[in-house]
């Protein structure tokens, strides 16, 4: 099998360029951000708490910091991060015209997909890895809740792994980046905001719309709700992305 070699040249083209170090920057300086946000208000919200004992009550350090904290990094992943990270994966090999190369090694299509699947996952995860620090800060002041902040790290990296497979089928389609990028963009926002018409329509479709939405498929993970159909979703939604970026494989290899 040659998914080593392909997962070995992905992941030093990632670190001899500026991209891996300017991804892992923006990240973790908007997370920050963020992080420190929402704790300012949980600070605010205590001290308030202090003169109102009932309203003590409902805070939660866990529910209070890291379920906002676990959405906005959601937010992140769609607007920039999946689309700025997967969109060279095909789409460069096809502008500088290695794909036709590529595709006449002994490699097997399969292989080079999976290898440059687990590359960019591989990146996401450290990514995702590093944000352990917050959770680790709050422990230290506040008791969390490790179930539902695990729960939550579980649907990062589930969620993580079907947009990073859009988005390798994205960058499969064209021998644009930017054009890769615009269409991971747009299906990833998709599937994030297709569910808001699902109280207003109702019935059968509007379940259906409701279970096509990943926003509501990653909330649960955030509550610490560990569901099988959430977890089939993002299970699912990967085969599927991964199939098709396949089949424009094999399209390309069979158009020579």
């Amino acid at each position: 099998m040659k998914i080593w070699p392909v997962f070995k040249k992905e992941m030093r083209l990632y670190f001899t360029s500026p991209i891996a170090y300017v991804v892992f920057f923006i990240f973790l300086v908007v997370l920050g951000w963020f992080f420190s946000q929402i704790l300012n208000w949980f600070s605010s919200a205590s001290l308030q708490s202090a003169m109102n004992p009932s309203m003590g009550r409902e805070l939660n350090v866990t529910d209070s910091v890291m379920r906002p904290l676990f959405g906005n990094i959601s937010v992140v992943l769609v607007l920039a991060l999946v689309p700025f990270l997967t969109m060279r994966l095909l789409a460069e090999e096809r502008q500088t015209g290695t794909i036709e190369l590529l595709l006449t090694y002994p490699v097997r299509d399969w292989e080079v997909l999976i290898g440059k699947y687990l590359a960019v996952f591989g990146l996401y995860s450290a990514l995702v890895f590093l944000t352990l620090l917050y959770p680790l800060i709050l422990a230290y002041f506040a008791r969390v809740e490790w179930g539902t902040v695990l729960s939550g790290y579980l649907g990062l990296l589930l969620m993580g792994s079907s947009f990073l497979a859009i988005g390798l089928f994205a960058s499969s389609l064209t021998g644009s980046q930017i054009v890769a990028a615009a269409w991971t963009f747009g299906i990833l926002l998709l599937l994030w905001v297709i569910g808001w018409g699902a109280d207003s329509l109702g019935g059968t479709w509007g379940k259906v719309l409701q279970h096509l939405s990943t926003l509501e498929h990653n909330d649960n993970f955030a509550k610490g709700v560990l569901d099988t159909k959430d977890v089939l979703y993002y299970v699912n939604l990967t085969i599927l992305a991964l199939f098709l970026a396949f089949r424009s494989l094999e399209v390309r290899r069979w158009k020579g």
